[in-house]
């Protein structure tokens, strides 16, 4: 895994270029100019270290800079009796390119992105993987074109303007919707995109090459049993191929789940005494016990860190900064502290994510199972927000009437507020309190219509929508930054190429099982994990945010958004913010800290980002 750097038209200063993202590469640093491309690459050593330097280049016709693991690229060597240099995944790819073009992509099991110029047609050919594991972003204005692995990056290379209607999309879902960022013409390239650029009109087109909704379109056969087979033989072959493409020892992070446990078992079965790594928080849940029952069984040379929040406050700042946005997941808190706490044992951990949105793992999931709420008539509607109008708000998050009383919620809903509800829900109920007359949320509501008008069911509409929104916004944002913060590289068996395709076929029955998530992978895990670990519902990090908002980040929050020039008060009404800082307004605990969090991520980035202060 690594960064990468590049430009049209514009010559890129390498100094800047390390002092944005030296974490992502601190192995080497190298660049190149051809015609009016400039390239750049910052590598961190994973395979074929001796080999493996970037830019690379193949035949005097092809330059690539990828960042990522091509982790199936030694059977397609063969498969395609390929007859590379090196050992290097990125040879390979070349090859491939050279051989078929874009269609190479369908080939590839991996987390990309990469960059060729091909110096015969003139163009730049950049191609981002199926779920967006691997970040890339693109500034094009007049007559240059810029592209860097971080936002941060293009922050220091270019005088970015502020996109406003991008921060009211930021404050109703807490992360930027697919290919919006903050910033006036910088967008992300989308997962499953590829990009062409000429380089000498700067004309980009850009081109979806792979969509789960083609998937879930499709309706797997397989009965339950054969279901839970294929399953098995994807994930193992998913975990053996994630731990042969390196040269470098590489570990497990193991929590109390089903999905990090899965990982392991299998990982331990092809490996030898296989390094785990678990995290206990102080004053939180600690999975800790369960996590040493996987271990134990597979005898894993294990290792405990027990991490606490006592520099929260000085580390608070820094940590919001490394994503170059506002970013409003407070579990982007403790994913800092575990990588930076993991790398000091490997530099490449194995990790659970993508299992949660292909398999069905949130409680949220149940309802829709049982019934599609995207179709809802207009009298459910009606009746949901009545009942939910005359109940009083619930304050204990796990609680069954907080569960009932935000069913009712999202069953009052439809199209966007629909989802946001069933979600992330920070402002839903207060939307009057974002400051424009602006149809602002159009491109989020025509995304969601679409799919919740489809004729997909309603699980499998709920759950295309993490994938494409909560997954690809959020959390492989989080854990992409979290990780490579510390040069540490995470990989995601669960997002291999075979189950992308394969999961979302399967019928919802299998991952819903009356009011049990995640069926045919707790039925799996049967097989090799301890039962008190299966029956554990979905819990994730456990952030203690009301008491951060309430008591160790009370003054800096206060600080922040009192202000008199706080920027926050050009996007949400400065009166609503200050009566939640006095708690003087009838809302959930819950919410409270949400949308002080997300308000507070936002002045931060403002202040130490935007303005470099």
């Amino acid at each position: 895994m690594c960064g990468i750097a590049g430009a049209v038209n514009f010559n890129l200063d390498y100094q800047q270029v390390n002092a944005s993202m030296l974490h992502r590469g601190p192995d080497a640093q190298n660049g190149c100019k051809l015609d009016n491309v400039d390239l750049y690459h910052l590598r961190l050593s994973i395979l074929d270290i001796s080999g493996g330097q970037q830019p690379m280049h193949l035949h005097n016709r092809y330059t690539i800079v990828f960042n990522g693991e091509i982790y199936n690229h030694q059977s397609l060597c063969h498969q395609f009796q390929l007859h590379p240099r090196t050992h290097s995944d990125t040879e390979i790819l070349l090859l491939l390119f050279e051989q078929f073009g874009a269609d190479c992509l369908s080939l590839l099991d991996g987390m990309f992105v990469f960059a060729i110029y091909d110096n015969q047609t003139k163009q730049l050919f950049i191609a981002r993987d199926r779920a967006g594991k691997k970040p890339l972003y693109i500034y094009q204005h007049q007559d240059a074109i810029v592209f860097a692995s971080e936002l941060n990056c293009l922050r220091q290379l270019l005088p970015l303007e502020i996109e406003t209607h991008h921060l009211y999309e930021y404050v109703r879902l807490g992360s930027f919707f697919q290919q919006h960022t903050p910033y006036k013409n910088v967008t992300t390239l989308g997962a499953g995109t590829y990009a062409t650029i000429d380089c000498s009109s700067l004309q980009i087109e850009y081109q979806k090459w792979w969509d789960i909704h083609s998937f879930y379109k499709q309706r797997s056969t397989d009965s339950f049993e054969e279901a839970i087979v294929k399953t098995e033989q994807l994930l193992t072959t998913a975990v053996k191929r994630r731990l042969e493409s390196s040269d470098l020892e590489v570990g497990c992070f193991l929590s109390g789940g089903i999905d990090s446990g899965l990982v392991t078992a299998i990982a331990s079965q092809h490996t030898s005494k296989l390094k785990t790594l678990t995290v206990a928080f102080e004053g939180t849940y600690s999975e800790a016990p369960l996590a040493k029952m996987v271990s134990d069984r597979y005898h894993t040379d294990h290792t405990e860190l027990n991490i606490s929040f006592d520099h929260l406050q000085q580390d608070i700042e820094k940590i919001l900064c490394q994503y170059g946005q506002p970013f409003f997941d407070s579990s982007a808190i403790p994913s800092y502290y575990v990588s930076q706490a993991a790398k000091k044992q490997v530099t490449v951990v194995l990790n659970g994510d993508g299992a949660d949105e292909l398999f069905a793992g949130y409680r949220r999931y149940v309802p829709f199972a049982r019934y599609d709420f995207f179709m809802s008539h207009g009298v459910l509607r009606k009746t949901a927000a009545a009942l939910q109008s005359i109940l009083p708000h619930p304050h204990n998050k796990k609680s069954l009437y907080n569960y009932t009383y935000r069913l009712l919620s999202f069953a009052s809903q439809s199209d966007e507020n629909l989802y946001l509800s069933a979600g992330v829900d920070i402002m839903e109920g207060h939307q009057q309190q974002v400051l424009t007359s602006d149809d602002y949320m159009n491109p989020i509501r025509q995304s969601i219509a679409a799919v919740g008008q489809s004729a997909l069911t309603g699980l499998q509409k709920l759950m295309q929508l993490d994938f494409d929104i909560n997954l690809f916004d959020d959390l492989l944002v989080k854990m992409d930054i979290a990780t490579m913060a510390h040069s540490l590289e995470g990989r995601s068996p669960f997002l291999a190429k075979e189950m992308l395709e394969y999961a979302p076929t399967l019928p919802d029955q299998y991952k819903i099982h009356h009011q049990t998530t995640k069926y045919l992978l707790r039925t799996i895990a049967k097989k090799y994990l301890p039962e008190p670990l299966i029956l554990q519902p979905k819990r994730g990090f456990e952030v203690p945010l009301k008491q951060w908002v309430n008591q160790e980040l009370k003054d800096i929050i206060q600080d922040y958004l009192s202000a008199s020039n706080a920027f926050h008060k050009s996007i949400i009404n400065p009166i609503f913010t200050q009566q939640l800082l006095r708690n003087a307004i009838d809302i959930p605990t819950e919410k409270r800290a949400k949308i002080l969090w997300m308000l507070f991520s936002m002045e931060v980035w403002h202040k130490k980002i935007y303005l470099r202060q």
